[in-house]
């Protein structure tokens, strides 16, 4: 794998489209001038901590005896769970406890970008060629640097799609959000039954 295809895969797992609406939402009760800040902080985190979890992420499983098929059915479930009330309730009500004051670390640095998926990906870019880590973090940093730049610019979003086309889209990243869930989980139990 070349490094703008692992930039490129990882840019498609960390999904910066379908997490505008959901950083529109939680940032909505937010001061307009601190949202940026924010967004650029929770990006750092989650990009030091995507950065952790390649370098030390299969020791840190190792040593909690953990496996790769496990962490995929943990985030597929929890993932589910989310996106399933999210459909029926909103994100604000998914969040509504997160939605006072400003957020830090959950949900928008984890789980929404540094997820479980996101995590295995970078686990199995290492996993399968360790001498090549200058190449994946250089990837990993690029994925992470054109998200961040969507999400940077997401917040002049809310006056041009207004609250009725932001709940449908945040409905719609529900629906999409329990297909990823599900295969994410399916994945998971293809790759223990081999």
């Amino acid at each position: 794998m070349s490094v703008l295809s692992a930039a490129v895969l990882l840019f498609l797992v960390l999904d910066p489209l379908g997490n505008v609406p959901f950083f529109l939402c939680v940032l909505n009760k937010v001061e307009e001038r601190r949202r940026k800040a924010i967004i650029l902080r929770e990006l750092g985190i989650a990009f030091g901590v995507l950065a952790f979890f390649l370098f030390c992420g299969q020791y840190l499983l190792l040593l909690l005896q953990i496996s790769e098929p496990s962490l995929s059915i943990a985030g597929g479930i929890i993932l589910f769970i989310i996106a399933i009330r999210m459909i029926f309730l909103g994100s604000e009500k998914v969040f509504e406890d997160t939605l006072e004051g400003e957020p830090l670390i959950v949900p928008l640095a984890i789980p929404s970008v540094a997820g479980p998926s996101a995590m295995a990906t970078v686990l199995l870019l290492m996993a399968r060629e360790p001498a090549r880590w200058p190449e994946w973090l250089a990837a990993l940093a690029a994925a992470c640097l054109l998200s961040g730049v969507i999400l940077f610019y997401s917040s002049s979003l809310i006056r041009i799609l207004g609250d009725r086309v932001l709940s449908a889209t945040e409905r719609l990243m529900g629906m999409i959000l329990t297909t990823v869930a599900v295969e994410m989980f399916l994945s998971a139990l293809r790759s223990l039954y081999r």
